[in-house]
C-alpha cells in the first residue's frame, strides 16, 4: 500500500488491524505472517484464501442447505468466542468480511477485515461505526457499547442466510436505524416454513435490542442448531434467487457507518 494515498483515518485503520491480527492465532481467522514497511509504501504479508466472499461462493455453488448455513456459522461463532476470549471485538461482521474456501463438509471460513476492531478490555466502545444493515441497536443508540455488537451482526447474518433478506429495511438509512433501534423482526415469509425452529430460537436470542440478553459467543457455541443435535435441521436444498439479489444490491449499497474513526 503506498502511504501517498492512504489518508489519516485509512492508516488508523490499518495500524489497528495489524496490532490486533499480530495477537491473534485461529484457524477461522485470517492469519498476518509479517508487516514490513519503507518510506513510501506498507507492506502487509496475509495468508492466501483460495475462494471468495462467504455469499458469492454460495449463490456460486447453486445448492446450500440449512445445515451448510450451521457448519459455517459455527465457524464464525467459534472465531469471535476466541477474539472476545483476547479481548477483541470485530465490530464490523457482515458477508463481505467472511471468506470461504473449500466445499461442503470441509467447507472453512475466514473471518477477515480487522480495520474497525478494537482492543475493549483497553478502551471504551463507542465510536459509531460499521455497516448498516449489520449494525446493532446500542451502536445507534447510546454512547458506549461492548463485544456483545458482534453477535447481533452474527443474528443478522444467520437470518439473511437463512431467508436472502435482512431483518430489518428502510428506504432510507434513517429509516433502516429506527427498525433496528425497535429490533422488531419476523418469520412470517413463507420461505421460513422450511426452516428448523431450532435455527430460529438462536436468531431470536441473538437479535436481542437489550445486549445484556443477548447471547454471548460461548451460549450461542452451545445451542443445539450450532452443535448439529437439532433433529430438525433441513439438508433440502434452499432458493438462492433472493440471496443473489441481496447479494446484487448489497455491492451498490450506500456506504458504511465508519466515517467516524477511533484515534
Amino acid at each position: 500500500m503506498k502511504k501517498k494515498s492512504m489518508d489519516h483515518d485509512l492508516i488508523i485503520s490499518i495500524r489497528r488491524e495489524i496490532t490486533n491480527l499480530k495477537k491473534v492465532a485461529h484457524p477461522n481467522i485470517m492469519k498476518l505472517y509479517g508487516v514490513f514497511e519503507d518510506n513510501d509504501e506498507l507492506y502487509l504479508v496475509m495468508e492466501l484464501i483460495e475462494g471468495q466472499e462467504l455469499f458469492d461462493k454460495i449463490v456460486e455453488r447453486g445448492h446450500y442447505t440449512e445445515k451448510d448455513a450451521s457448519n459455517i456459522i459455527r465457524q464464525v461463532i467459534d472465531a469471535i468466542a476466541y477474539l472476545h476470549s483476547q479481548g477483541i471485538a470485530h465490530r464490523d461482521l457482515k458477508p463481505e468480511n467472511l471468506l470461504s474456501s473449500g466445499d461442503n463438509e470441509n467447507e472453512i471460513i475466514k473471518v477477515a477485515d480487522f480495520g474497525l476492531s478494537k482492543n475493549f478490555s483497553e478502551d471504551k466502545l463507542q465510536t459509531s461505526c460499521g455497516s448498516p444493515t449489520y449494525v446493532a441497536p446500542e451502536v445507534l443508540n447510546s454512547d458506549s457499547y461492548d463485544k456483545s455488537v458482534d453477535m447481533w451482526s452474527i443474528g443478522v447474518i444467520i437470518y439473511i442466510l437463512l431467508s436472502g433478506y435482512p431483518p430489518f429495511y428502510g428506504d432510507t438509512q434513517p429509516e433502516l436505524f429506527r427498525r433496528i433501534m425497535a429490533a422488531q423482526f419476523d418469520f412470517d415469509d413463507e420461505c421460513w416454513n422450511e426452516i428448523s425452529s431450532d435455527a430460529k430460537d438462536l436468531i431470536r436470542h441473538l437479535l436481542v435490542k437489550d445486549p445484556k440478553n443477548r447471547y454471548t459467543a460461548q451460549q450461542a457455541l452451545e445451542h443445539p442448531w450450532i452443535q448439529g443435535t437439532s433433529s430438525g435441521i433441513s439438508n433440502k436444498n434452499m432458493n438462492l434467487i433472493r440471496l443473489r439479489e441481496f447479494q446484487t444490491r448489497s455491492k451498490i449499497e450506500v456506504p458504511p457507518m465508519d466515517v467516524i474513526q477511533d484515534s
